[in-house]
């Protein structure tokens, strides 16, 4: 398994107090990774660290295998980023900005530049200046100049901020492509989580500075399907009538709450209940339950407990 990012114990301390805490991320190369969290969770310092704009008070960052460094500079040309508000020569076209840019970063190729334009949907705006762009058409531009040196790693903070539904899809579709047809590995943070539940691989959860969660998006999905929650007096019966009458072979029982879940969808509720009552088995309740990667996301972040 090839990781494009890791970091070991990850801690940055601002006047004693520990705004992130011993963070221990794996970005797999090629993968969405994304980082939700609460505004004031620790993402941007996070992001600060890896892009070496902060240094960490504790830990270690490892970035296309090396260990970043004050002086990684290498390592820090074949990566984009956007941190926090991207700012821009207001009077000049979206063109100029990144002739600009291109010139800092001593990367050369002009045929680049409409290229990376017509990606991320700017076209036919010679004449316009930056001050009268959008929000939506200031963040493609921001992620324009972030790739046109064809970094193989992009962080993204909060990209989504601020727009409205259209300019968040085309955003999306833009995260999509970058990743799917041109290889280059994203990191997005949020705190918007439906937005990143449709595009990410990989999610890490961060809160009050801790990495609290990191999984995949397949293994989290498996955890939370729809499932008929039957609230029981006698559960161990109800077991077997599942099992033996009703061949339902897909079923969790949880005795300390009383309750079974059943996650077979050729049975319907009819068929429960008539089989219970049959049995002489009181049923307290039976509820149809589809918790939402939303709200599994929102309990992980509030801290309170998540039904696997």
């Amino acid at each position: 398994m090839q990781y494009i990012l890791r970091t070991h114990k990850l801690t940055k301390t601002y006047q004693g107090n520990e705004v992130v805490s011993n963070v221990n991320m794996n970005v797999r190369k090629g993968e969405i990774y994304g980082f939700l969290g609460p505004n004031g969770a620790g993402k941007t310092t996070v992001m600060k660290m890896i892009t070496n704009l902060v240094k960490p008070t504790e830990g270690e960052i490892e970035i296309l295998g090396k260990k970043l460094l004050p002086s990684s500079f290498e390592v820090l040309k074949r990566m984009g980023s956007i941190i926090e508000y991207p700012i821009f020569y207001e009077k000049l076209t979206a063109q100029k900005n990144l002739e600009l840019h291109c010139e800092y970063m001593g990367y050369y190729n002009k045929a680049s530049i409409s290229e990376t334009l017509e990606l991320v949907n700017l076209v036919n705006l010679e004449r316009k200046l930056v001050r009268d762009f959008s929000l939506g058409m200031k963040q493609r531009l921001a992620i324009a100049r972030a790739i046109i040196t064809k970094p193989e790693l992009l962080i993204l903070d909060e990209p989504v901020n601020g727009l409205d539904p259209l300019g968040i899809r085309d955003l999306r579709d833009l995260f999509l492509k970058l990743s799917r047809q041109y290889g280059i590995t994203l990191i997005i943070s949020s705190h918007i989580l439906g937005e990143i539940e449709q595009v990410a691989d990989t999610i890490g959860v961060i809160r009050n500075g801790n990495l609290i969660e990191e999984s995949s998006m397949d293994k989290i999905r498996k955890k939370h399907v729809d499932h008929l929650e039957l609230f029981i007096t006698d559960y161990s019966k109800a077991a077997f009538v599942l099992e033996h009458e009703l061949n339902v072979t897909h079923f969790k029982v949880k005795e300390k709450d009383g309750l079974i879940h059943i996650y077979d969808n050729q049975v319907s509720q009819n068929d429960i209940i008539h089989a219970m009552v049959k049995n002489e088995i009181e049923i307290g309740s039976i509820n149809k339950r589809n918790q939402s990667l939303e709200d599994y996301f929102l309990q992980l972040i509030k801290g309170g407990k998540t039904d696997a």
